[in-house]
């Protein structure tokens, strides 16, 4: 039996297997090599939509399927399809509106499985397509006709998305979807009972491995749920204190190889499962 047999290991990207150059460091991809060479399931679990993942995809070479939209969906990278998601239902169209109305500083990014579409503009907005290369495709959530996954909101200032989320999370609709704050420059709505955590469970009863054989390693508050889901749940050294609360193992940060480490760490028995 090989050393990391029935072992499955989801990362964050962003501030986790990403350092700040938003790069991935050859010693988190030959660590990630070795961890699949030895029967290991190595994946991310992601905020972003396949299309904007694809060049991580080809570089970390994942052999199982990686979680979307914050928890929203599981994409098979190898079939190029989504296994399994979720969309909002159109009354979300609520909030969106009531965004649009009153909060003019606010961009508005909808997405669904195959395309990103600009409701409204930002400075947020214009920074996330110059760093990602995707294109301005204009749509409003009424009449885009494919299923839609997320909405997000997007501002670059802190202050005003503090008071911005706050407003959401006391609409009167609110209640019925779910929302995280994925970066202090974002807020996303998403279905009710969709997040990363959960889509750990799922993806490891695909696999049919025991949740009590999983880690999980995040920085920010949409990687707690998954932090808290695992059998091991890690925070890098970088990571928002609410992150740091909830995991059993602390580790180096992102710009410190996080992912070689805690896979170094599993070789030599210092992490344990089970």
């Amino acid at each position: 039996m090989k050393k990391f047999e029935n072992l499955l290991f989801c990362a964050d990207l962003d501030g986790t297997l990403l350092n700040d150059n938003r790069e991935i460091s050859k010693e988190n991809l030959d660590a990630i090599e070795y961890f699949k060479s030895e029967g290991g399931k190595f994946t991310f679990i992601t905020g972003r939509s396949p299309i904007i993942a694809t060049d991580i995809y080809n570089k970390v070479k994942p052999n199982v399927p990686f979680g979307c939209f914050n928890g929203g969906g599981l994409y098979d990278g190898e079939k190029d399809e989504l296994i399994w998601s979720v969309t909002l239902p159109k009354n979300a169209k609520e909030i969106v509106d009531f965004a649009d109305k009153h909060f003019q500083k606010v961009g508005i990014q909808i997405n669904t499985q195959k395309t990103i579409y600009y409701q409204k503009e930002s400075d947020a907005t214009k920074w996330f397509r110059a760093i990602t290369n995707t294109p301005y495709i204009c749509g409003d959530f009424d009449t885009i006709m494919e299923p839609i996954i997320k909405v997000v909101f997007a501002c670059n200032d802190e202050k005003y998305m503090d008071k911005f989320s706050q407003e959401l999370l006391n609409h009167p609709s609110a209640s019925q979807f779910d929302f995280i704050r994925s970066e202090f420059t974002l807020f996303e709505i998403l279905p009710k009972n969709v997040s990363k955590g959960n889509v750990l469970k799922i993806l490891a009863d695909y696999l049919k491995i025991d949740m009590k054989n999983t880690v999980a390693i995040g920085d920010y508050n949409n990687d707690i749920s998954m932090i808290k889901a695992a059998g091991v749940g890690v925070a890098v050294s970088n990571a928002v204190p609410d992150a740091k609360a909830v995991a059993d193992i602390i580790t180096v940060s992102n710009n410190e190889h996080a992912i070689a480490k805690v896979i170094d760490d599993i070789d030599k028995g210092f992490i344990k499962f089970g």
